[in-house]
């Protein structure tokens, strides 16, 4: 092969071979944040109607909580949050104290199973007592005997325990509001409804246990992480053209 016929290394196959891979791999960068980026924006319509209807459900007026019938058809999406009401008399005996930190500092929530005048068994967090209230004793007046109703939230079991802690059955220590795993280990009989409930702040006897402490929030960094992949996908843009500047500059001097 002689000098004239050789490939030209600037312009030949390799280099057209380079160009298209690097306008390959810009292009994949390009489509994979932007698709990101919009992923995190149908995130962000999303989130933001969950916060509407969860609003909506919180301000409410009650409504019966779910009996037998309606166990199977609760869900997170459409009953997290939904204000309730249940009517029946408390099982001070069995009740569970599951370790919490709240605004007025560390200490339990007081989770006492509701046997309901419609014949099934609603677990209720009844609020919040700090360390040394967690005693029933301690809180004589707050455990009250005879009909009551208790207005709440509607929230989804916990099962499994808390962060980096299992909930102890055996042992009588709970770090989350496992419904499941409460009923069995305080032998709950006939249906028990696979949620709970966090009472309002309507006062107990005596101030203790402290209702209404519900925390709603929803962590909502979808606009943020959107604009984020966008702006990566723009960089990617720029950087294809710096990228195919230079690869005509470095053609062109090598001629």
């Amino acid at each position: 092969m002689t000098p004239s016929s050789a490939p030209d290394p600037v312009s030949g196959p390799v280099s057209r071979r380079r160009l298209v891979a690097g306008l390959a791999a810009f292009a994949v960068l390009i489509a994979g944040f932007s698709a990101l980026g919009v992923w995190q924006v149908q995130r962000l319509a999303w989130k933001q109607e969950l916060i509407r209807q969860v609003d909506s459900r919180i301000h409410a007026d009650p409504v019966p909580a779910p009996g037998p019938a309606d166990f199977d058809a609760v869900t997170r999406e459409a009953d997290q949050y939904r204000r309730v009401i249940a009517s029946g008399r408390f099982a001070h005996d069995r009740e569970v104290r599951v370790k919490a930190v709240t605004d007025l500092g560390p200490g339990f929530w007081v989770v006492t199973p509701l046997t309901d005048a419609r014949g099934f068994t609603v677990l209720i967090n009844r609020g919040f007592v700090p360390a040394e209230r967690a005693a029933p004793e301690t809180r004589a007046e707050g455990q009250v005997e005879g009909p009551v109703s208790v207005t709440g939230l509607l929230r989804i079991s916990e099962p499994e325990g808390g962060f980096l802690r299992d909930n102890d059955p055996a042992g009588d220590r709970w770090f989350s509001r496992d419904v499941a795993a409460i009923a069995e280990a305080k032998q709950l009989s006939g249906p028990v409804a696979p949620y709970f409930i966090d009472a309002d702040a309507t006062p107990n006897p005596g101030g203790w246990p402290r209702g209404g402490l519900t925390v709603v929030r929803f962590a909502n960094s979808h606009l943020v992480y959107a604009l984020t992949w966008f702006g990566l996908a723009l960089m990617s843009a720029g950087g294809t053209v710096l990228w195919l500047r230079e690869e005509r500059r470095r053609r062109l001097g090598r001629r």
